[in-house]
């Protein structure tokens, strides 16, 4: 065992040894207040730099105060574009509701003109029906006061009669009333009835009879015919163009 201790010593195979010199501890405090100040200078270095390139020195006082005053008028400047803002805002918001209710007061009141103009028609119509029951001087007897004909959606025709006994106290008639209805189709005359024929009526002192004819696709309507009818005898007629 000793022999292989000696030989490790005395061949390649033995330890390495490092020699170090070791500084004393107040030289390592002094080299680390360098190193430490030197950093602290090139950040204050720094610093300096940045205020300069941003502008925030090398000035003198009354600038700083000139600049300050410059931002404070802006500022102000600022504020009073934004209530301006805020006010143009606030006109061009009242302006669309202004707006809006002048239009829905304007169809509002369209919609009367619709209804007042409806219920105008409505009375003229009532006026002239009551009109008609007024008897003609002369004429006794069951008579057509009021033929009325209208050409709905192209292919309807609405059709009114009032039919009146110009007497007084006058007996229950029952008759017929016969609806012709004249017009071209296809380029040649055409000639139509009430479905069903004559319809019959009942009245004493008048009576209005209204209903609706289709016609015949490619009809053109020229006039309309209605004849009182008791049994085979005419009793009054009365004819419209159209």
């Amino acid at each position: 065992m000793r022999l292989r201790l000696l030989l490790r010593r005395l061949t390649v195979s033995a330890p390495r040894m490092a020699v170090r010199s070791a500084l004393p501890w107040p030289f390592r405090w002094v080299v680390l207040a360098i190193v430490f100040g030197f950093c602290a200078a090139i950040g204050l270095w720094a610093f300096e730099f940045g205020k300069v390139i941003a502008g925030l020195d090398g000035g003198t006082k009354g600038e700083l105060q000139q600049t300050r005053s410059e931002l404070e008028v802006m500022h102000a400047e600022m504020a009073n574009l934004k209530a301006e803002r805020d006010k143009a805002q606030l006109i061009a918001n009242t302006a669309d509701t202004l707006l809006t209710s002048d239009k829905v007061a304007h169809e509002r009141l369209a919609a009367q003109n619709k209804s007042l103009e409806a219920e105008n028609r409505s009375l003229r119509d009532d006026l002239g029906f009551f009109e008609r029951l007024i008897p003609t001087a002369g004429v006794g007897g069951i008579a057509i006061r009021g033929l009325q004909a209208e050409l709905r959606n192209g292919h309807e025709m609405k059709w009114q009669v009032l039919v009146i006994q110009a007497l007084k106290n006058p007996p229950e008639f029952n008759g017929r009333l016969e609806l012709i209805f004249t017009g071209v189709l296809n380029g040649k005359p055409w000639t139509a009835t009430l479905p069903g024929g004559a319809q019959s009526i009942k009245l004493k002192q008048y009576g209005r009879i209204e209903g609706v004819f289709e016609l015949p696709p490619e009809a053109v309507i020229k006039g309309v015919t209605a004849k009182i009818l008791d049994g085979s005898v005419t009793k009054a007629v009365q004819s419209i163009k159209l």
